[in-house]
């Protein structure tokens, strides 16, 4: 399918309603079009990988072209420099996530860009980093346990960040670490309670929202299931 046909059919399924729902759910409607992620997914499935036509749906500045174009881009094919440049041009939570979860966490270098952009001052830049920390223990169900606990620390230093799609990933990649076994899960639980003990706004807002999760019932049995 070439670039211009695939604008043309996401023009044709333009909606402002849900335009307009995806803005009081703070998503940044600037150059989108409303199409829901369901249904870009299914464009996708039957364009499959496209790493010529991803550049250029990116390149195309629309919202869902850009989400479109981190589900059929080949993560074998991205590089660092592409990663990056990428990165520098996304403006809301959800392209964030989508690219982290799309296709940053099925590079070969997702472990490194989760550690290095979760340091990142820019906003997008650091809830990347995060995002992709909650995506990988989802995502990679090959991976030890010890992995993921090398974030730890790296959430714990982006916990007293106030600004709102920060907060929230930290809890996210802190919550999804803390559900994969229930070794993770204690240690989780450990993080947590440093975290609550920093003092911060945002650092107490995670702590209660990750262990709210992390020590419930619900998430300690399904963990004791899989672990027998």
């Amino acid at each position: 399918m070439k670039l211009d046909q695939v604008l043309a059919k996401l023009r044709t399924l333009a909606n402002e309603e849900n335009r307009q729902g995806m803005a009081r759910f703070g998503i940044n409607i600037e150059n989108a079009l409303g199409i829901k992620v369901t249904t870009l997914r299914q464009i996708a499935k039957e364009i499959g990988r496209d790493h010529a036509l991803a550049l250029q749906l990116w390149d195309s500045g629309f919202h869902e072209a850009r989400i479109l174009a981190t589900i059929i881009e080949d993560p074998r094919q991205m590089t660092k420099a592409q990663a990056e440049s990428w990165l520098k041009d996304i403006n809301s939570w959800d392209l964030c996530d989508g690219f982290a979860g799309n296709l940053i966490d099925k590079t070969s270098f997702a472990y490194e860009k989760a550690i290095e952009w979760s340091q990142r001052e820019a906003e997008f830049e650091r809830r990347a980093g995060l995002a992709a920390m909650a995506w990988l223990p989802v995502h990679d169900n090959k991976a030890p346990d010890e992995t993921f606990a090398a974030f730890f620390p790296y959430i714990e230093a982006a916990s007293d960040d106030e600004r709102i799609y920060v907060k929230k990933a930290v809890s996210w990649a802190l919550r999804n670490i803390g559900k994969r076994s229930l070794g993770l899960n204690a240690k989780a639980i450990a993080v947590a309670e440093c975290i609550g003990a920093r003092g911060s706004k945002a650092a107490t807002w995670i702590a209660k929202d990750v262990l709210k999760e992390l020590t419930s019932e619900k998430v300690r049995e399904r963990l004791a299931e899989k672990a027998a």
